[in-house]
């Protein structure tokens, strides 16, 4: 499947409440797999929710695998429909960017470890303990089902936001 293109804020779907997905058919399958090459194919990318991509779905990504922040503790590539936290852990600040705001980061206070219920790509329920930058991850994608953005949770105005250098 292609990857798609990612909204850029202040995009109105961004801040949406997304619809729980009712059933996993193949229009599902098919996003999830859009969701997934998008991921890749974004530099840096770790996770792209559904409505970054105009679907307003509670289904998200997350693989932090490839990332040197979270290879070495990570449940590999998570395919995260109608998924729930029911668990923090812990708080810590870090940085944060997001496809859908190229340009800035900004300082985020995040839970350290979470366990979220969600189910598979298949359907199958599934329950994952996440800690460190996977947990920072998945709970970054999930603000994006209820129409948070990093911008929402910039936790200073005095480190705040900071614009990317630009590389290119």
């Amino acid at each position: 499947m292609p990857a798609q293109k990612i909204l850029l804020y202040p995009h109105p779907v961004l801040k949406k409440f997304c619809n729980p997905v009712p059933a996993i058919d193949d229009e599902i399958r098919r996003l999830a797999e859009d969701l997934v090459d998008t991921m890749r194919e974004g530099p840096g990318s770790v996770g792209v929710a559904a409505p970054q991509i105009g679907a307003t779905l509670r289904l998200c990504v997350v693989d932090v695998s490839a990332s040197r922040l979270g290879r070495e503790n990570n449940h590999g590539l998570l395919v995260m429909i109608n998924p729930e936290i029911i668990y923090r852990e812990g708080a810590t600040i870090g940085r944060e960017g997001c496809m859908s705001v190229p340009d800035y980061t900004g300082d985020v206070e995040r839970a350290t470890a979470v366990t979220v219920c969600f189910l598979d790509g298949e359907g199958t329920p599934r329950q994952v303990t996440a800690t460190g930058f996977e947990a920072i991850a998945i709970q970054h994608e999930m603000d994006h089902l209820d129409g948070i953005l990093f911008l929402d949770r910039i936790v200073s105005l005095k480190t705040g936001l900071f614009r990317r250098k630009n590389y290119r």
